[in-house]
This record gives C-alpha cells, sequence and structure tokens, in this order.
C-alpha cells in the first residue's frame, strides 16, 4: 500500500520498544520516589502534515538534551504489540491497577463500532500503561484524547494548508497532486470518523491540545525544538 512508505519500519521499533523497556526497568530500580514523573507527547496531526520527521528530530533532541531513551509509539507499533502477547504482557504489567477513568472512556464507544472494541479497547490500556510511566512520544490514535486524565501528558497537533499537504504527499508517495488530494481528504475523513465514532470526539477540538502548530510556516528542527522546550519547562 502507497501510504505505508510514509511509515517508518516496524520492525526497527519494536527494538527501540525493547531497549525503552529495559532501561525503565533499570531506572526504576535507582530513582528516587519524590521525582517529578516523566512527561508523556501526544502529538496529533492532519494527514499529509510531516509528523515523522518532527518526531524523530524530537526524540534526538529529548534524548540528548534529558540523557535518557524515549519511546515513539504510533498505530502500526501498537498493533503490532496487541499481537505479540509477551510485548503485549510486558506493556501491561506496567498498567498496575487499571485507572477508573478507562471504565468511563470505554463506556463512550459508540455502538456500530462493537465489532472492534475489544481491539481498541486493549489499544487503549497500552498506551495509558506506556504514557503513565513517561518518556513517551504518541502519535495518533486518538492518544491525546485517550490520556487526558494524566496529568504527566502534554498534547500537541500538527496542521497545514491544503497546498503543503498536497505537495507533501506528492513528493513522499511519487504521485501526481489530483491522487494526493484525494488520498488526504480520504484518510483525513477516516481519522475524523474514527475518533468520532471510538470516543465521541471532535479530532478537530482546539480545546484538547497545549498547543497548535503550523507545519507550512515552521521548521522540521524549529517545530521539534518548540515541543521539547515547553515539555521540558512546563
Amino acid at each position: 500500500m502507497l501510504e505505508k512508505t510514509l511509515i517508518p519500519s516496524v520492525e526497527k521499533r519494536i527494538g527501540s520498544l525493547l531497549e525503552y523497556n529495559r532501561r525503565m526497568d533499570q531506572q526504576a530500580t535507582s530513582r528516587s520516589k519524590a521525582r517529578k514523573p516523566r512527561p508523556t507527547i501526544t502529538i496529533s496531526r492532519e494527514f499529509g502534515c510531516e509528523a515523522y520527521p518532527v518526531v524523530e528530530c524530537l526524540q534526538e533532541m529529548l534524548e540528548k538534551k534529558t540523557g535518557e531513551n524515549w519511546l515513539v509509539m504510533d498505530k502500526e507499533l501498537l498493533q503490532e504489540v496487541g499481537r505479540n502477547h509477551n510485548l503485549s504482557e510486558d506493556i501491561l504489567g506496567r498498567l498496575g491497577e487499571k485507572p477508573i477513568f478507562l471504565d468511563e472512556m470505554f463506556a463512550t464507544f459508540s455502538p456500530h463500532w462493537k465489532s472492534d472494541k475489544e481491539c481498541f479497547q486493549l489499544l487503549c490500556e497500552h498506551i495509558i500503561a506506556l504514557a503513565g510511566e513517561g518518556n513517551v512520544i504518541l502519535m495518533g490514535r486518538g492518544g491525546a484524547y485517550v490520556t487526558q486524565p494524566l496529568k504527566n501528558c502534554r498534547h500537541f497537533r500538527l496542521f497545514a494548508s491544503q497546498e503543503f499537504k498536497v505537495r507533501s504527499v506528492c513528493r513522499r508517495l511519487d504521485l501526481p497532486p489530483e491522487e494526493a488530494e484525494k488520498m488526504i481528504v480520504q484518510h483525513q475523513r477516516q481519522r475524523d470518523r474514527f475518533i468520532r465514532g471510538f470516543l465521541d470526539r471532535d479530532a478537530r477540538d482546539p480545546s484538547v491540545y497545549h498547543m497548535l502548530i503550523n507545519n507550512d510556516l515552521i521548521s522540521t528542527e524549529k517545530l521539534a525544538r518548540t515541543i521539547m522546550e515547553f515539555v521540558l519547562e512546563a
């Protein structure tokens, strides 16, 4: 599928997840209980925005600045974790007692998504377990909504003009503008429907986010640095 070329290798990032778990276990034995909770970042974006370059740059900056490991989690990696029993158990083992707000959130699932509800519920539990641990960058899958009750989470959304998004998709997928525009409209509609269908929320609601950032006007490095500085100084 063409859009798969927009997404980095899942296999490579599974190794990052395993390394993250190992380091978190090591650090848990030495850190003070009084230590400030590690932050988690959620990145939402309109389809066609260049989120992956921003996230990769942000991850590199954060690791250099904090001297700690940071994990990037997106839809594909979460789904792979859901299929891998050992990884799934490892992540959910960090959840401990299930937060009450999860049950409240699951109650909002729309009836017409009933066949997929259990799958998404598992993904939500993974998101909460990882977000609560901190030093995680979550992309998509309603992460900004799922983690709203967690005080250590900071939420950002990228938006851009239609012209920018069309040019970006054309360049990355080698598509003519007409096909790129159709893909953008189709995938944005699917994303909006997903958030509305599962969580009964509007993906474009600005009140959910700490910051909205125009992908047209800010370079990748500047955008990543802006997010890092906001999160680390909060």
